[in-house]
């Protein structure tokens, strides 16, 4: 087998593949048989027809079969031959495919870039710390019972916490605009879902009375043509809702998987799922900056072959998420939707993988139990969750990648610029949501 590659562009190569005839005219006379196989003809019995024969009858189609599964099998020889670092499938283009005759093909493919990282010391990281306060644990319980509360109609006045249902309509120099209108709203004061001033203007009023509101619209708003824009709201207030507080009782407790009647058990459980979910926030803060420093100290190509497959998986997703229970066909969702968000991931990849391998990482044994003892620390059945890790050699696998970029990170910290900001727990949970 002859095998030249050459550089079309960037990452593309295009290999050409030379196979000798015997092999091809071998994988011929076998996929002639497998066509006659079974196959009646009149005056010869079933599965007797005579080569000659069967190849008048089937020897383009057994041509074509044997050519591809040919071209296949070579070029994936030759890959291991050359040592080809393969990124997504090759294109097939036979050149010489004659009876008797060597047969030539060229595939074009692309490959992995070659990744050589930049020092870790040019990377900066703020890495957030807190701790969390016996205000935030109060604040948490409050939080809870909001969450379980009961709610009633009220006469009072609307204040912050309570659902209000309103109607209202919004117009710019006196027009209506897209998306200014809407009846039987349901708005939590204090939940800043609105524009900046609109559910401070609401507050003190009550059922059945109706405000105008003078507003701006941000001038980071979302909507280019409403950016900065003076608004009026006309909003009518059709029920204001006061929350009743769930007692902190056994029954409520119970409702958060904590068997216990006794409220200070009830608050160190709070307590270390509080911390957990700390720990955890931290830890994603931290390795975002870290894969945003990588990426701004690195410049890699990236295939567009895995950019392809990584939108498919996007577009799958999307329609998981987003589709309800309808059929939908996810290559019909346009692949500029993921595009960037694509790239960004296959980037991520290749970086990481550079990393773990110019350190030569393996998955820390001790990382793998750590993060499994976070899973099921937070269960009311740790050994369970500790058993089915074990067990299911697919998930742990998923966990090992986990562990695998966690010593990264732990890989860049040691040498990158790192500063301590304190912070506190809210702050450090609301960062990690919004950035999540």
């Amino acid at each position: 087998m002859q095998v030249s590659i050459e550089t079309t562009a960037g990452l593309e190569r295009c290999m050409t593949i030379g196979v000798p005839a015997v092999e091809v005219e071998q994988k011929v006379t076998v996929e002639l048989k497998k066509l006659s196989q079974g196959r009646k003809l009149d005056g010869f019995r079933p599965g007797k027809i005579p080569p000659n024969v069967a190849k008048k009858m089937f020897g383009k189609q057994a041509r074509y079969e044997a050519v591809y599964q040919q071209m296949q099998q070579s070029f994936f020889q030759a890959v291991e031959q050359e040592k080809v670092k393969l990124a997504g499938m090759p294109t097939f283009e036979p050149t010489v495919d004659e009876d008797g005759k060597d047969l030539e093909f060229k595939a074009k493919f692309e490959i992995y870039p070659e990744v050589t990282l930049a020092d870790f010391s040019g990377i900066k990281v703020e890495q957030r710390t807190a701790e969390v306060t016996d205000a935030d644990l109060e604040t948490m319980l409050s939080n809870l019972q909001k969450q379980q509360a009961q709610w009633n109609e009220s006469e009072e006045a609307a204040e912050d916490g309570d659902q209000l249902v309103i109607d209202f309509a919004g117009s710019i120099d006196g027009e209506a605009f897209e998306g200014g209108e809407a009846s039987d709203y349901s708005l939590t004061l204090g939940s800043n879902s609105m524009i900046p001033g609109f559910e401070a203007g609401l507050a003190g009023k009550k059922a059945g009375e109706e405000v105008t509101l003078d507003l701006n619209f941000p001038d980071d708003y979302h909507k280019e043509e409403l950016k900065g824009k003076a608004t009026q709201f006309k909003v009518t207030v059709k029920t204001v809702k006061k929350p009743t507080l769930s007692e902190l009782n056994e029954e409520f407790f119970k409702g958060f998987g904590i068997e216990t009647a006794d409220l200070e058990e009830f608050k160190v459980e709070i307590r270390k799922n509080m911390d957990r979910e700390l720990a955890r926030a931290i830890r994603n803060l931290t390795k975002q900056q870290v894969i945003a420093g990588l990426q701004e100290t690195n410049s890699i190509e990236v295939p567009k072959a895995l950019t392809d497959q990584e939108i498919d998986r996007l577009r799958q997703q999307a329609v998981q998420q987003f589709g309800g229970g309808q059929q939908l066909d996810a290559s019909m969702l346009p692949a500029e939707l993921f595009k960037e968000q694509a790239e960004k991931r296959v980037v991520v990849g290749l970086l990481m993988n550079a990393a773990i391998e110019a350190n030569d990482l393996k998955p820390s044994d001790e990382k793998v139990e750590q993060l499994i003892e976070e899973v099921a620390s937070s269960y009311q059945d740790p050994d369970q969750v500790r058993e089915y890790y074990q067990t299911n050699q697919q998930q742990r696998a998923q966990v090992e990648a986990l562990a695998l970029e966690d010593q990264v990170v732990e890989k860049v910290m040691a040498a990158a610029e790192v500063s301590q900001v304190e912070s506190t727990y809210e702050e450090i949970v609301r960062m990690a949501n919004q950035s999540a």
